[in-house]
């Protein structure tokens, strides 16, 4: 087992900690980053939203984020049901080829049956 660590995080090593989890790049994030200098560009996104990740406090952008998530659940929902009844329609082919074939199959191929007496002849 290791020792524990002699000295604990300090704050300020704690935050860097976190800002290297959340930005392994240290690249500055959208809404996050002092204004570039007058007549320059804004710096590009490594990624297509990186603030995405923060929660949002207006209600209608989360009403939005709802109902785009409900419209991908019901896709999706509709996916699974037409990949259910492909599946079950090719089991049904299975199916029927397996009976078409069972009877397609010479009389020779079924075990021979006993011929037994008959009532009258035990008699």
């Amino acid at each position: 087992m290791s020792d524990p660590p002699s000295k604990p995080f300090t704050p300020q090593q704690a935050l860097e900690f976190m800002q290297r989890m959340w930005n392994p790049f240290g690249m500055q994030l959208p809404g996050f980053a002092p204004p570039p200098a007058p007549g320059m560009a804004p710096p590009a996104m490594p990624f297509p939203n990186p603030a995405a990740m923060f929660a949002t406090l207006d209600p209608a952008e989360i009403d939005k984020k709802i109902a785009e998530l409900r419209v991908i659940e019901n896709w999706l929902a509709m996916s699974q049901n037409f990949m259910q009844m492909s599946i079950k329609t090719l089991e049904l082919q299975k199916a029927s080829l397996e009976a078409l074939r069972a009877g397609t199959q010479p009389a020779a191929a079924e075990p021979p049956r006993r011929k037994t007496r008959s009532a009258n002849e035990e008699k």
